[in-house]
């Protein structure tokens, strides 16, 4: 229990697990705050233009909340993960840098543009800015994950005779062949987040009996949204990110699907309790022949068990990372069930009056935040022992100078200072969703008024 690396490892997962909490929203509400004002743009309907507003104040309370909890990892990679910094710098600098320097700028600026700007500059710079909203927040998706893809599958390299890694293909990197698989996924799930979010705000409307034009609203924007993204999960990103694994990290594959034994026709897990001990899995419910169909098109492809692969290459996780895995799969399947079901009481006009559906989609709010954590667990926790895959071992990326005492402690104090920034964020969110969108519109309506007297 003195191991830093270890305690480093920890500290990471629960400051990357916080912070992903706000960007997967951000990344949701982007797409959906410019489909919203595009809608009011076409349809000339003042409710899609209030409603953005509402989510565009939503959307910048979470970018704040993401922006605080997520200065602590960049310091990180010097305080915990100073070998690895030293190691591979020079390439994941450059990824991170443009993140900085271009997405973030880009999505900051015209987020004030579009909370303070729509009455100096009018709707089409309005709706520009919305436009550029999203860009900046998937562009910085984007480099993000090339920044990740790279440490999944390192391309666009050279060891230098200093022994660290130095870039010498930069377009490699930027177009290395494991971003848009799991950058697909990463956005389709987001997208989720943020549609289920919606939704669940206006089925909670539809219920009170409050804002009930916006709650509808809502609740057809939300739906739509994410059954589209739901069944992107499932296909092609879903699937892309499969054949990516099996052909670049077979050991990932394994644990990921509980296979102990390397088999033709192997079957995939519904259900089952891994014994990575013994090497088997107990109590399974499996579809026979499934995992090799869907990950290399054919019924009786061999697929390599954990027994193929080396004891030290193998994920040292293999329990968290199994259960991981499958909840992130299981809760996906059940949100393209809920979301194909709500669009059928939408088309069959029964939703709005309907009211167990509308409860399913407000208790379904908070399970795609557990989803796209579980996703990014699988992703970390599959590509151990490996920091790089196939290049540095974790164990020798984490920094030689900071014990695990000193982690610990820093830990504790993460823990305390994100409870009180969950906390204000929760009531902050809270007060907007109580206010709701007609005080928006009120409000606007009032400084319409005073505009046109004074001027």
């Amino acid at each position: 229990m003195n191991d830093p690396t270890l305690f480093s490892r920890l500290q990471f997962a629960f400051t990357v697990g916080y912070h992903y909490l706000f960007p997967q929203l951000t990344m949701g509400l982007a797409l959906l705050l410019l489909i919203l004002k595009s809608l009011y743009l076409w349809r000339k309907d003042e409710r899609y233009n209030t409603a953005a507003r509402f989510w565009g104040k939503i959307f910048a309370v979470t970018f704040v909340a993401g922006v605080v909890t997520g200065i602590p990892m960049e310091f990180q990679f010097g305080t915990n993960w100073a070998r690895f910094s030293t190691y591979a710098g020079d390439i994941i600098a450059q990824t991170l840098a443009m993140e900085g320097a271009f997405a973030f700028f880009l999505e900051s600026a015209f987020l004030g543009i579009f909370l303070f700007g729509e009455r100096v500059f009018g709707q089409k710079i309005h709706w520009f800015s919305a436009f550029m909203i999203w860009l900046g927040t998937w562009a910085s998706g984007a480099f993000i994950i090339a920044s990740n893809a790279w440490m999944q599958h390192p391309v666009g390299y050279v060891l230098a005779s200093n022994g660290r890694l130095h870039i010498n293909n930069y377009w490699a990197v930027l177009f290395n062949p494991w971003i848009f698989p799991q950058y697909l996924h990463t956005m389709s799930g987001a997208v989720i987040t943020g549609a289920f979010f919606m939704t669940g705000l206006g089925a909670y409307y539809t219920l009170a009996k409050q804002h009930l034009d916006y709650g509808r609203l809502f609740l057809r924007v939300g739906i739509i949204a994410g059954l589209i993204a739901s069944a992107i999960q499932l296909y092609p990103s879903g699937d892309m990110e499969g054949n990516q694994v099996a052909q670049y990290q077979p050991a990932k594959l394994a644990a990921m699907e509980g296979l102990f034994k390397t088999q033709k026709g192997a079957d995939i897990v519904i259900l089952g309790q891994p014994d990575p001990q013994n090497g088997t899995l107990d109590n399974p419910i499996v579809v026979p022949g499934v995992l090799s169909f869907l990950t290399y098109k054919h019924w009786s492809a061999e697929v390599k068990g954990l027994d193929a692969i080396p004891p030290n290459q193998r994920p040292d996780t293999t329990i968290a990372l199994y259960y991981a895995y499958h909840i992130m799969v299981g809760l996906g399947t059940f949100f393209l069930g809920i979301m194909a079901l709500a669009t059928l009481c939408l088309w069959r006009r029964w939703l709005f009056t309907n009211k167990w559906m509308l409860w399913i989609l407000i208790l379904a709010t908070p399970f795609p935040f557990i989803a796209n954590t579980a996703g990014w667990f699988t992703t970390e926790m599959g590509r151990q022992p490996w920091i790089i895959y196939g290049l540095l071992p974790t164990a020798q990326g984490s920094s030689t100078t900071v014990t695990a005492g000193n982690i610990l402690f820093t830990l504790l104090g993460f823990a305390g200072i994100y409870l009180l920034l969950g906390l204000l964020y929760v009531i902050l969110v809270v007060v907007e969703a109580v206010r709701g969108p007609r005080a928006e519109a009120v409000g606007d309506a009032a400084d319409s008024e005073a505009f046109s007297l004074k001027y």
